[in-house]
């Protein structure tokens, strides 16, 4: 996997955001101003090959590939260039590509002239919008069977006040002079492709445009002061941004999918296309109102950039139309058989693949439980606790796929990550509870960092063999998430420790031989200091389990502990340094996703489609039953990307941005979001329980309910996101 532009990539991102910094700067882009057309950053660009980027070197022009053309977009977006340079980039490569305008092609990769496109069959709407239609002096269209380039007279090229003062203009294209440059169905196709790709260069401008108003949001919030106190302290502003940034890094990723799979011939490559313009154009809309809204009053005066965002964001998009089309457009691609062509994506450095050793270990897991699994125990699965069978589990520990990443001599594999992760995305293809393996590794690697020799002796071997497992005793009835605050007591005992309290939420604790917990030691000491963490038999004397049964089909516990006993050699780390163990537990909980049961989810939801009738017909034959599908396949695919970009940063050494609890925030969301909207969809079938789709969709939306809870907050999360993605200030005193 490679999420990397290549070194010939990152000089050009260099080169365009140097030169954009510069004449690009926001005093340039409102000397624009009204007309939104900077012609000696015109001449700039040119002078860079920006224009010829696309045109194939037999064509005289650099002959990169589209996400070459990618990246150069984000830099127009976040420095909002002036002038149309997505439309630009499509027109020059379409005069290559149909030939015989040579000359004028020339004249367009050079700066001195504008061509533009029309989006729309000029048969249909021979009056239509076109982005920089102000300043083109050609447009190049469709008309019927023939793609057509058309002069603009001068007196049409008229610009007129508009939201965010672009060069865009409505243009009468019925009567000007034409040249019929292909009227056969490749001439069609090359057309076709290039409005495709349009799309893809102008998701990337938004997403780059996107991720530079929360920037500029994030630095004012930093010094902007209210009440005694910064406002990027208040949750109101931050959480939303943790959000944003979630969305807006999820929609840069989609786009270069999109590229990716149009590389590898992936069938749904053209959904992607559209999903990755309707979702940057959304997310952009959000993320610059929230932007705004953050400098308050300010941010609607003029002095302040901010406003340029808003408006661009909302503005350059809708040149195609309303985005909402885009996901009807995807539904259809998805579920309806609509077929487009797709643009040539050149060379493509990016890869999602996690590779050969990753899908041949998922492929012997996958064997294991086809294997293993009978009816009766498949009958049995449940995403919870509940689904955990001894018997497997200690199958799983003897063929070494239980702890993947241990090494051999503890049963492991010590397998790399990406192989971990297409392993246990296998055990949720099976429905098969991942819970009590997660929770026993992260246990068992907590002990080999910080357990004695005997700890390791007595317990660790116990959990590697698969004859033990472990729960996680950190939340309490009185601190929630607020792990810190545990009231738990352990007291000097002898040579040991005694442990009163009670824990909250202790999932697995009924069938679990041990506990992992975090217990006051200090009560004198400052919140966070007077810590340290334990392993507690849940089998020792004065432990009571009662269970908390909740609607999700899932039990948790809260246990009791009233004098219990271990000894010291059962402790980890040193006294009152359990903050230190605490943060290297939580370090491995947070992250991944749910990526994977949101995929089952929207199958289950398309098997149902396929079979409900509506109206008479098949209800996955419904445009608006399409487009709900692919919105909710979007997501899954974003929470997937966002999931992968967090374990590629681990593999990689990358600065700890928050990735994995933006992995986990956004996806949680989305599957309690989308839980619901299939939900409905699918009723009233999916008010029953019984067995089949409309069950699962049931299930899934009281699982949902508790994601965006357990392994931490979303509001934890948020925190944790806008403190080191956005760099905001703490926002728990």
């Amino acid at each position: 996997m490679n999420l990397e532009p290549s070194d010939d990539q990152r000089l050009l991102r260099d080169t365009f955001a140097r030169f954009l910094d510069e004449q690009s700067s926001m005093a340039r882009v409102r000397a624009a101003l009204p007309s939104g057309f900077d012609k000696a950053l015109w001449i700039g660009l040119a002078e860079l090959g920006a224009f010829s980027l696309r045109v194939p070197e037999s064509a005289g022009g650099l002959g990169l590939g589209l996400l070459d053309a990618v990246i150069l977009m984000e830099e127009v977006g976040r420095t909002l260039a002036s002038g149309p340079i997505a439309e630009t980039l499509i027109a020059a490569r379409l005069l290559a590509r149909l030939g015989g305008r040579e000359a004028l092609l020339r004249q367009v990769t050079s700066g001195e002239v504008v061509v533009g496109v029309a989006f729309h069959d000029l048969a249909a709407e021979p009056k239509q919008w076109v982005a920089g239609g102000a300043v083109a002096e050609a447009v190049i269209g469709r008309e019927g069977d023939k793609i057509v380039l058309l002069a603009v007279p001068e007196g049409e090229r008229r610009g007129e006040p508009n939201l965010a003062s672009t060069p865009i203009a409505q243009l009468r294209l019925g009567k000007p002079a034409r040249t019929v440059l292909a009227e056969d169905p490749q001439g069609r196709a090359i057309f076709c492709e290039a409005i495709e790709e349009w799309k893809l260069l102008t998701a990337a401008a938004l997403a780059g445009l996107a991720r530079e108003a929360l920037r500029l949001a994030a630095a004012y919030a930093r010094e902007r002061i209210a009440f005694g106190q910064p406002i990027g302290t208040f949750q109101g502003i931050s959480h939303p941004m943790a959000d944003l940034i979630c969305d807006v890094d999820g929609g840069k990723y989609l786009t270069w999918k999109a590229i990716r799979d149009i590389a590898d011939g992936a069938a749904e490559a053209g959904a992607e296309i559209s999903l990755a313009a309707w979702w940057n154009a959304d997310a952009a809309s959000r993320t610059v109102s929230h932007a705004l809204h953050t400098f308050g009053g300010y941010g609607l005066t003029t002095e302040y950039d901010i406003h340029l965002y808003n408006l661009r964001a909302k503005a350059w998009p809708l040149a195609l139309g309303d985005p909402e089309r885009l996901l009807e457009q995807a539904g259809r691609r998805l579920y309806a058989g609509e077929r487009t062509h797709l643009p040539d994506p050149g060379a493509v450095a990016i890869d999602f693949d996690i590779g050969a050793e990753a899908r041949a270990l998922a492929e012997e897991v996958d064997a294991f439980f086809r294997k293993n699994l009978t009816p009766e125990l498949r009958a049995k699965a449940h995403y919870s606790w509940e689904g955990h069978d001894p018997g497997i589990h200690r199958k799983l520990a003897q063929a070494r796929l239980l702890f993947l990443g241990w090494p051999e001599e503890l049963g492991g594999r010590e397998a790399p990550a990406y192989a971990r992760h297409a392993a246990y995305h296998v055990w949720q293809t099976h429905e098969w509870t991942t819970a009590p393996m997660s929770v026993a590794g992260m246990v068992g690697s907590i002990i080999r960092r910080f357990g004695s020799d005997e700890l390791k002796r007595e317990v660790l071997t116990r959990i590697a063999a698969g004859e033990a497992i472990c729960s996680l005793g950190y939340s309490e009835p009185k601190s929630g998430s607020d792990v810190f605050a545990a009231a738990t007591r352990a007291t000097r005992d002898g040579e040991g420790w005694r442990i009163d309290g009670q824990k909250m939420f202790t999932s697995g604790a009924n069938i679990a031989d041990y506990v992992l917990m975090l217990a006051r030691t200090d009560p004198q000491a400052p919140k966070h200091k007077g810590l340290t963490m334990f392993i507690v038999p849940l089998k020792a004397k004065g432990v009571e389990i009662q269970p908390v049964h909740t609607f999700q089909d899932e039990r948790t516990n809260i246990t009791y502990y009233d004098g219990v006993g271990i000894p010291d050699s059962y402790r980890l780390g040193e006294v009152n340094q359990g903050v230190k163990v605490m943060s290297a537990s939580l370090e491995l909980e947070h992250g991944g996703g749910f990526g994977p049961v949101q995929k089952r989810m929207v199958a289950a939801a398309e098997e149902f489609c396929r079979e409900a009738r509506h109206g008479g017909r098949p209800l996955i034959e419904d445009g608006a039953a399409q487009a709900r599908l692919a919105r909710a396949s979007a997501h899954a695919t974003l929470s997937e990307l966002l999931a992968l970009r967090a374990l590629w940063a681990g593999v990689e050494k990358k600065p700890n941005l928050a990735y994995g609890p933006m992995a986990k925030l956004f996806s949680s969301e989305r599957f309690l979001e989308d839980s619901s909207d299939l939900l409905d969809l699918a009723a009233p079938d999916s008010l029953s329980k019984r067995e089949g789709p409309t069950g699962f969709l049931n299930q899934c939306y009281r699982h949902s309910q508790g994601t965006t809870i357990y392994g931490g907050t979303s509001e934890v999360h948020r925190s944790l996101i806008a403190e080191r993605a956005l760099g905001l200030p703490r926002t728990r005193a």
